[in-house]
């Protein structure tokens, strides 16, 4: 395997996220500051495509649930390890024509805030690693999210609680 680093071009910089590096990281510092804390470290986190990590890369693609259970399965000894780390790399909804989605809930305003409202909707769901209640929001919404499946997967996350594995 080589070592060679590959660079992406950030297409998306200075439209869903600033473009300047340092007043993005300045507003991740700022909202990570504001997180509450719980008793169990973060052991996961969901957030636009970030560098400077050593990763072992993991792509899930589209999957049936019986796939999803199957690396549930596979990675739950792994999120079970303290020190593993994962991240899931998600822009959330994926609106408009070329995706075959265009939700609007008028109630909410304007399209983007029905879009904010949706992904809202379904980033609380996430945080609560309930996985029956992401499902159901899935199934109601049909939200086209970015990372859907790894969400889904990492849903061991609740089975291994339940078990007092973490």
């Amino acid at each position: 395997m080589s070592n060679r680093v590959v660079r992406w071009e950030a297409s998306h910089s200075g439209n869903w996220y600033a473009a300047s590096g340092p007043q993005l990281n300045a507003q991740l510092e700022g909202w990570l500051s504001q997180v509450k804390s719980t008793k169990r470290p973060a052991r996961a986190i969901i957030a636009p495509h970030k560098d400077e990590f050593t990763i072992i890369p993991v792509l899930v693609g589209a999957l049936s649930e019986s796939k999803e259970q199957e690396f549930r399965k596979l990675f739950s000894k792994y999120l079970a390890d303290p020190s593993n780390f994962f991240v899931v790399s998600s822009d959330f909804c994926h609106w408009g024509q070329r995706f075959h989605y265009s939700y609007y809930d008028e109630s909410q305003g304007e399209t983007y805030r029905s879009i904010e409202h949706l992904d809202k909707m379904g980033m609380s769901i996430i945080e609560q690693l309930d996985p029956v209640s992401f499902s159901n929001y899935l199934r109601k919404h049909h939200n086209t999210i970015c990372g859907r499946h790894p969400f889904r997967v990492l849903n061991a996350i609740t089975e291994l609680q339940k078990n007092g594995r973490i």
